[in-house]
């Protein structure tokens, strides 16, 4: 099976997409095929049996156009040419309608076209100027032509047939006045056929520059990472293009400068500012062996890193993979949208061709008829209907990418704020996972950095988890390791060693009895212990200048996450291998009411599916890849993930920080979403109850009508307001 996303031309409006991806879906091969209009791309699973050609074929066929495979680098023209288009025809739009409407509102009329003395004038000066606006809207009449004659009739099928036939009825009325019918100039609708193809070029242009602001946080994502590299060769730098950088290259970066691709530090150390893939602000401090993500920058040290993942591998290549990938899902209130819109343009044709028989069987006249017949199909607007929810995704996709969070589908991004209870892995998610040094029982005149300077000097040829806690703070301190000597391991004791002429024992207490000295600091041992504590002792030359407790330290934040989520009603329960007493120590500390202890991978997977059976929605939170199989369990899986390791993951969303309040800020988001979806839907259902209605003529005995152009410009306000409501999701900050 292959997965590919197609750019898609020629989609105006959610009858175009829905067609297209139920065409799509019936082609022999394809397993699934998702079509988003908002970004007119096409998701497409298929069968090694079929080819790019292929696909490229089925969208011809569905009667759109294929730009190939989807590439986010790939900059889209950008041109002056429809703006000033739009300004010329402006000038005409104003000059047809002063033209044809002067007389109607008291202004000065232009003397040798005054349409009742000089009819052939007004008429043939009306057909001269309209024939640029026909011209100008040919793509609209084309693809409303086309996606009729593919049974997949769409907005501009709508616009088309109203065009046409007011056209129609024009010209015809102008042979009867050429033949000296003149009273045939009060039924002409010239102006009518330009005023609404220029409200729908007007409606389209205002309402692509915006649906391009919803794609600006995909953009920022691609533009993140730099187009050029230092590169090391022979011990000289040398400027490269980012595309020649190859797996294994010695990169250089100084101050100032962006990590050009994904890699590990192989020399200096620095500061390196992650924000825009972890949306941490703070500075995360890097040095040798470190992973570093391309578009990183470099706030005040020289590295050198080697070259991992180039191209299509590096994170940032992932990240807006998957962004664009859920974007391209659909949520079950999307489908319910998508399947109404496919069935409304033909619904609206008909009632049409109804209120057009309906009005000449109740005895009004053809002009009536033909009016009310244009003004139904054009103020119909199944755009608002199929844009209310694809954009809003599109919008808090890329807004939950901005605040460091990747979610894989819509469907997960809807009903993550519906989530009853939420279930946290201990190690490696409510804990950092490794062990850190929680306090020092300094008992000596040596300060306390020196104290870890010691025990990680004595611990250095230890692969120990209690070990590297000390050779991380060493790190941290910037301190270098002491010459040690005689080095012996003591097998369920701990260590010693020599530094100079001091000897020195490092391990846990029963170091008392091989020493055979008295433990006179066990009241401050069992403080740490109940503090779930690992023990460490130093002793030197037989008396205790330290004791240190180590443990796995909880994560910054999660207190206040948890705090926060049960002010927001939700149930809160950590699930742990590890034993109960450790287990409930952290649980107190972070408020945590319900602890399920000693329970193995699968057990876990079980007892989540325990509750999902019992009908309440669960989130897990773990660290993707132990807690694996509780993460596919659960309703929504969310992992922690250090933001390089995405492709692998297992969950519906990834953090990629350690910061777990943003599963708060989930939670907001998708609330927020799914209120701006509703508002749409209500405004697109609200518009199409009110103005369809009011183009049929229901106020009609109170002088209460519709026109073509007053239903082109409806139609595009409708639209517009579905777009700017979405676009409201960008301003979503962190509280």
């Amino acid at each position: 099976m292959t997965k590919v996303i197609l750019s898609i031309k020629g989609m105006s409006c959610s009858a175009c997409s829905s067609s297209l991806e139920k065409y799509l879906n019936k082609q022999e091969g394809i397993l699934n095929a998702t079509v988003n209009l908002v970004l007119a791309q096409a998701s497409i699973e298929y069968e090694d049996t079929l080819n790019l050609e292929d696909l490229n074929r089925f969208v011809k066929e569905a009667g759109f156009e294929s730009l190939g495979i989807y590439d986010p680098r790939k900059e889209e023209e950008k041109t002056t040419k429809n703006k000033i288009y739009l300004i010329i025809f402006s000038i005409l739009a104003l000059i047809i309608l002063y033209i044809s409407m002067a007389h109607m509102i008291g202004l000065p009329q232009i003397t040798f076209l005054n349409m009742e003395k000089y009819p052939l004038n007004y008429t043939f000066t009306l057909l001269i100027l309209t024939i640029p606006f026909i011209i100008y809207g040919l793509d609209i009449i084309k693809s409303g032509i086309k996606n009729a004659l593919h049974k997949s009739p769409n907005m501009d099928t709508l616009v088309t047939i109203g065009v046409i036939s007011s056209l129609a009825y024009s010209l015809f009325n102008t042979i009867l006045i050429i033949l000296g019918k003149t009273m045939y100039v009060e039924h002409l609708y010239f102006e009518s056929v330009a005023i609404i193809i220029f409200f729908i070029k007007l409606g389209r242009f205002i309402d692509h520059n915006s649906k391009e602001k919803t794609k600006e946080a995909l953009k920022e994502l691609v533009q993140i990472t730099p187009n050029k590299a230092l590169i090391k060769v022979a011990g000289k730098e040398k400027e490269i293009n980012i595309d020649e950088v190859k797996k294994g290259d010695i990169l250089l970066c100084k101050p100032g400068m962006k990590i050009a691709v994904d890699g590990i530090i192989t020399k200096g150390e620095t500061h390196l500012d992650e924000a825009f893939i972890t949306g941490e602000s703070i500075p995360s401090k890097k040095g040798i062996d470190d992973k570093v993500v391309a578009g990183s920058i470099n706030l005040d040290g020289y590295i050198e890193y080697k070259a991992q993942n180039i191209g299509r591998d590096s994170t940032i290549s992932q990240i807006v993979r998957l962004v664009v990938e859920a974007t391209n899902t659909k949520s079950p209130i999307q489908r319910l949208a998508d399947k109404i819109s496919y069935y409304f343009v033909p619904a609206i044709i008909l009632i049409a061709i109804l209120t057009f028989i309906g009005y000449l069987i109740f005895g009004f006249t053809f002009n009536e008829a033909i009016v009310s017949f244009v003004t139904v199909l054009v103020v119909a607007c199944p755009c608002a209907l199929g844009l209310a929810t694809p954009l809003a995704i599109v919008v808090s996709e890329g807004t939950c990418a901005k605040n460091g969070l990747l979610v894989k589908t819509s469907e997960k991004l809807e009903n993550a704020h519906k989530v009853e209870i939420i279930v946290f892995d201990k190690t490696g998610t409510l804990t950092y996972g490794n062990l850190k040094i929680s306090k020092i029982y300094n008992y000596s005149e040596y300060q306390d950095k020196e104290i870890i300077r010691i025990v990680a000097s004595i611990e250095n040829n230890s692969s120990h988890p209690i070990a590297n806690s000390f050779k991380e703070a060493l790190k941290d301190n910037k301190d270098s390791l002491k010459e040690i000597t005689d080095f012996k391991n003591l097998s369920g004791l701990g260590l010693t060693a020599k530094i100079g002429k001091n000897t020195y024992y490092v391990g846990n207490n029963k170091l008392f009895s091989k020493l055979n000295i008295k433990n006179d600091k066990e009241k401050d041992e069992i403080k740490l212990a109940k503090e779930g504590n690992s023990i460490v002792y130093l002793i030197e030359n037989k008396q205790v200048i330290a004791l240190i407790g180590v443990k796995d330290i909880v994560r910054d934040n999660a207190k206040d996450t948890i705090l926060q989520l049960e002010k927001m009603g939700k149930e809160v329960i950590m699930l742990t291998g590890d034993n109960k007493q450790t287990a409930e120590i952290i649980a107190d500390g972070l408020g945590i009411k319900k602890v399920i202890a000693n329970v193995l991978p699968e057990e876990k997977a079980k007892i989540i599916k325990n509750l999902v059976d019992s009908g309440k929605k669960v989130m897990m939170v773990g660290d993707g890849i132990n807690d694996a199989p509780s993460l596919v369990t659960a309703n929504i899986g969310v992992s922690i993930s250090g933001g390089t390791d995405i492709a692998a993951d297992s969950s519906d969303v990834i953090l990629l920080n350690d910061n777990l309040e943003k599963i708060i800020t989930l939670i907001s988001i998708s609330k927020k979403t799914l209120r701006i979806i509703k508002q749409n839907l209500f405004w697109a259902f609200f518009y199409n109850t009110c103005m369809i209605p009011l183009a049929i003529g229901i106020l009609k005995p109170f002088n209460i009508v519709m026109n073509p152009m007053s239903s082109a410009l409806a139609m595009t306000f409708s639209s517009l307001t579905v777009v700017f409501n979405s676009l409201r999701l960008k301003n979503y900050k962190d509280k």
